[in-house]
C-alpha cells in the first residue's frame, strides 16, 4: 500500500493476529454464523490485514458486515447451490451467503475439478461481498495449481468519458506458485483506487492525491486537494491519455465473469449483491510442476535484481511487498487506527462479544 494510504504511526494500535482473530470469530458467531463458517470468514477476513491489505481487512469491512447482517441482506446459513455444471465448470446460486465463505468453498470445487481435469472454473450469482480476492486466489497454491479470482458487482466508478457511474471498483487476482521465492500474488483492482482507501483518507483526514478520483460530474480530479463530499471512483488510468480505457475494460470483463455468466446481472442490481468467478490451472497438466516452480524463481530473481532507477531502493514484483509484511506483523502486530479500536470497543459492548486485547 503506497505511504500515503499508512495509519501514522502516532494514530497507530498494534495488535497481534491471534488476539484479532479471537474478536472476530467471536462477532462472526454472534451474527449466526456456525462455528466453522465463522472460522473460515475470520480467516479470509484477517488474512487481509495480515498482508497489509488493509482496505479489505476489519477496519472497513467488519462493521459493514454487521450492518447487513443485521439489516438481513446477508444470510447467516444460506442455502447456496450448484444450478449448473460440468466436470470442469459449475455455476453457484451463493443464496445471499456471505462471500467470504461461500467463495473460498466454490475454490475448493474449482481445485478438485482442476485435479481430476486440469481446469477447474466457477462463476457465482445472488452473492455477497468476498474481501481479499488474493485470499481465494491463493488457495490453489499449495496444490500446485494457479489461483484466479473475480468479484464484481455495484456503481461506484465512471466509464472512461462517463460522468455517472456504470461500473464498479471490480478486482481481478491471480496467485502462482514458485519454489524458493514467494509466490507471484497479482491483486488489482479496475479502478485507479481501491474504494475503501477513500474510508481510509477520511478517516486520516487526508487529501486524495492526483488522477484517483473524479468529482460527482465526473470530471478526473487530477491535483491535491481534500476531498469533496462526493466522489466516484476513476478506472485504473485516470484518463484516457493515461489508459483508462484498460481499467475500464478489466472492470468490464469482471462483470462478463461474474455476473453475466452466472445470472446476467449487471448495474445497480442492489446495492451490496456481488458476483463471483473463481478458476484454479493444474500446473502438471500444460508442464512439470518442479521445471515450472524452478523457472518462476528465476523469473522472480530477474524481476527484483532489476537495478533500481534513481529515488528507489530495490524493484518488487506482485506479492513480494505483502509477503514481507506478512512476516513483519507477524512479529510486531497488525497496526489499527485509533478510531477501529474504539468501534471494538464499542461492538463488543453491543453484541456481548470477545472484546479485543491489545
Amino acid at each position: 500500500m503506497l505511504e500515503h494510504f499508512h495509519v501514522p504511526e502516532e494514530d497507530e494500535v498494534r495488535v497481534m493476529s491471534a488476539d484479532l482473530r479471537r474478536s472476530v470469530d467471536s462477532v462472526f458467531r454472534k451474527l449466526g454464523l456456525n462455528d466453522s463458517d465463522a472460522a473460515l470468514a475470520t480467516d479470509a477476513l484477517v488474512s487481509a490485514d495480515d498482508r497489509g491489505t488493509d482496505t479489505h481487512g476489519v477496519s472497513n469491512m467488519l462493521r459493514r458486515y454487521v450492518e447487513q447482517f443485521g439489516a438481513g441482506f446477508i444470510k447467516p446459513d444460506p442455502d447456496w447451490k450448484i444450478v449448473r455444471e460440468s466436470p470442469t465448470t459449475a455455476n453457484i446460486d451463493c443464496d445471499a451467503g456471505l462471500g467470504l465463505v461461500v467463495v473460498p468453498k466454490a475454490m475448493e470445487l474449482a481445485i478438485e475439478k482442476a485435479e481430476k481435469n486440469g481446469i477447474g472454473a466457477i462463476t457465482m450469482g445472488n452473492g455477497r461481498h468476498a474481501g481479499m480476492m488474493a485470499y481465494h486466489a491463493m488457495m490453489a497454491l499449495p496444490h500446485d495449481m494457479i489461483g484466479y479470482a473475480i468479484t464484481a458487482g455495484g456503481q461506484n466508478m465512471v466509464p472512461t468519458y462517463g460522468a455517472e457511474p456504470r461500473m464498479a471498483a471490480n478486482p481481478h487476482a491471480w496467485a502462482v506458485p514458485a519454489g524458493e521465492m514467494p509466490p507471484f500474488v497479482l491483486d488489482i483492482s479496475s479502478s485507479a483506487i481501491a474504494g475503501n482507501k477513500v474510508a481510509l483518507l477520511r478517516r486520516m483526514n487526508k487529501p486524495t492525491i492526483p488522477g484517483l478520483l473524479a468529482a460527482a460530474d465526473g470530471s478526473p480530479i487530477m491535483s491535491e486537494e481534500s476531498l469533496p463530499e462526493h466522489t466516484w471512483m476513476l478506472p485504473t488510468g485516470a484518463t484516457r491519455e493515461m489508459g483508462s480505457h484498460k481499467g475500464y475494460g478489466l472492470s468490464v470483463v469482471a462483470q462478463v465473469f461474474g455476473g453475466i455468466l452466472s445470472t446476467g446481472a449487471f448495474g445497480d442490481y442492489s446495492m451490496g449483491h456481488m458476483s463471483h468467478f473463481v478458476a484454479a490451472y493444474k500446473i502438471d497438466a500444460f508442464t512439470d510442476v518442479a521445471r515450472f516452480k524452478s523457472s518462476m524463481d528465476d523469473f522472480m530473481k530477474y524481476l527484483t535484481d532489476t537495478p533500481p532507477a534513481p529515488g528507489h531502493d530495490r524493484v518488487y514484483y506482485a506479492g513480494l511487498i505483502e509477503h514481507e509484511e506478512a512476516i513483519d506483523r507477524a512479529e510486531r502486530g497488525i497496526p489499527l487506527h485509533e478510531e477501529v479500536i474504539e468501534w471494538f470497543d464499542s461492538i463488543s459492548a453491543e453484541l456481548g462479544t470477545e472484546p479485543l486485547v491489545r
